[in-house]
């Protein structure tokens, strides 16, 4: 049976040292000032700042300093990075990798005192909408991008070894193929490296997205070992933080340092490349059904400002994502309503795996506030053509969500199919016996096959999340099903069941 019928952004502080390796990852994101251009004057600078460091905080709001503005965004949900570089005494700024929320950097860029003069992309984003367009439709900025990206708009292409500049701040242009082979990192004022998706802090890149896996992992060797002949004070800024999908093993820390790198990061540990190319080739990553559209809408005609979320009186015939929390959603929602909680991380992503971009989708929120933080997410991955939001619509349907404990009684009484919904690699360190496997972003296109229609499907991932979109999903879809929304398959009473291993018997 087929079922197919945030920002939470962080704005880095400013500071006019380069930091420690130490401080990067403890800070969130940081803009630097130099004054001079020549390297005697810069380092003259760096020890009288070193000295006043102590004072400033690293919280996130921009200090003004003289020559050089460098600002790190976060988009948490995402897990995608962007940076402005500016020259305040010369009013100019490039940006590196917008997002389509581009109402933050102009926002920096009117507080830093300059204007953004060009965009660089990195490569063609294939997780989330860029800003390009909307900066070049609304405000006449230009792009520039590598030409193997064969954009279908006007660019100014990228070619290894170019020199551009943000002022008088030096920016050179290093051709990294390997996620992609437009894929381009940017060396700014020969102190950092703007890696993008190649260089991850504690991981690389996928190779996957955009040709064969073993091919984009031959160019991806290639463009790391270039990137590790840099110098090793160089500060390692990339494209993505984890909880992207672009990359599986991703610290958390924002930033960190060649050297660094080199010493802790093991997709750089070994210089033989038929071990790399073998190993990187072979990992599986989830692939959003969004990437498709998110490449086409990068690479065509520039795409402008989003349409106002209009607040409606009725859903009328309508796709309905509830984003409350899963609690919330189970004590009343709308009948046939997916519930995606925009709380927390991975939002935008969850939400692509269950919402078909066709389809007329109206959000459910608890207030406006709340629609719209969630409908930038959903415009973030290419859900550009929201109907609106309802709020206060009466509850047509809800259900009870299963403890643990009383999951185990039904299961003792053969009462309930049990319906692990996370990935294969979280099954394989234990799961509970008996229960079957659909990852809950494989359901709506899997549909319900081998799941039993007589019995009501408990559904459980590690900490509700994910069992309640599964749930939603299945309910939609007709299923009589309830979620685990307190606990997950690791907090499995011992006692009675154990853990067996993939493989084993039972």
């Amino acid at each position: 049976m087929s079922l197919a019928k945030k920002t939470r952004t962080r704005v880095g502080a400013t500071l006019s040292t380069v930091p420690s390796p130490g401080t990067l990852r403890r800070s969130l994101g940081w803009a630097q000032a130099v004054s001079g251009r020549t390297r005697a004057q810069s380092r003259a600078r760096r020890r009288r700042a070193r000295t006043a460091n102590a004072s400033r905080k690293l919280a996130g709001h921009a200090v003004s300093f003289s020559d050089v503005l460098f600002r790190q965004f976060v988009d948490d949900d995402l897990g995608c990075a962007s940076y402005l570089i500016g020259d305040p005494s010369k009013g100019e700024a490039i940006l590196v990798d917008p997002a389509y929320a581009i109402e933050q950097y102009l926002e920096a860029a009117n507080d830093a005192g300059v204007r953004i003069v060009r965009v660089l992309e990195t490569h063609t984003h294939a997780d989330h909408v860029s800003g390009h367009g909307r900066l070049a439709l609304e405000h006449g900025v230009p792009t520039s991008v590598h030409p193997l990206a064969e954009p279908e708009f006007a660019f100014e292409p990228l070619a290894d070894g170019q020199e551009l500049t943000a002022g008088s701040v030096p920016i050179r242009v290093i051709h990294t193929p390997g996620h992609r082979p437009e894929h381009c990192a940017f060396v700014v004022d020969d102190r950092l490296v703007l890696t993008g998706d190649s260089l991850f802090i504690g991981d690389a890149a996928r190779p996957d997205l955009a040709v064969e896996a073993r091919e984009g992992a031959e160019g991806l060797f290639h463009s790391l070992q270039r990137l590790t002949q840099l110098p090793d004070t160089y500060e390692v800024y990339p494209g993505h933080v984890a909880g992207s999908l672009c990359g599986a093993a991703m610290s958390p820390d924002h930033s960190s340092t060649i050297g660094n790198e080199k010493r802790t990061n093991a997709k750089l540990a070994s210089g033989d490349a038929q071990a790399f190319i073998n190993a990187t080739a072979s990992l599986s990553t989830p692939r959003p059904p969004t990437t498709a559209r998110v490449v086409a809408l990068n690479k065509g005609p520039f795409v402008g400002a989003p349409a106002q979320l209009e607040n409606l009186d009725d859903p009328g015939e309508a796709t309905i994502l509830d984003v409350r929390p899963a609690d919330t959603h189970a004590a009343g929602h709308v009948h046939g309503a997916f519930n995606v909680p925009a709380t927390g991380s991975s939002f935008a992503t969850r939400a692509g795996f269950v919402l078909d971009p066709d389809e007329r989708i109206v959000i459910h929120a608890a207030d406006e506030a709340e629609a719209q933080e969630a409908a930038r997410g959903l415009r973030a991955v290419g859900f550009l053509e929201l109907a609106g939001y309802v709020n206060g619509v009466p509850a047509t349907e809800k259900f009870d969500p299963v403890e643990l404990d009383e999951l185990e009684e039904l299961l003792e009484q053969g009462a309930v199919e049990v319906l692990d919904v996370r990935e294969k690699s979280e099954r394989d360190e234990g799961y509970i016996p008996g229960s079957l496997h659909i990852p809950f972003r494989l359901l709506r296109g899997f549909g319900t096959d081998g799941v039993n229609p007589e019995k009501p499907v408990v559904t459980i991932c590690e900490s509700g999340m994910r069992a309640s979109i599964a749930a939603s999903v299945l309910t939609a879809a007709g299923i009589d099903a309830r979620p685990v929304l307190h606990g997950g398959v690791h907090d499995w009473p011992g006692g009675t069941v154990s853990f067996r291993r993939c493989g084993g018997s039972g």
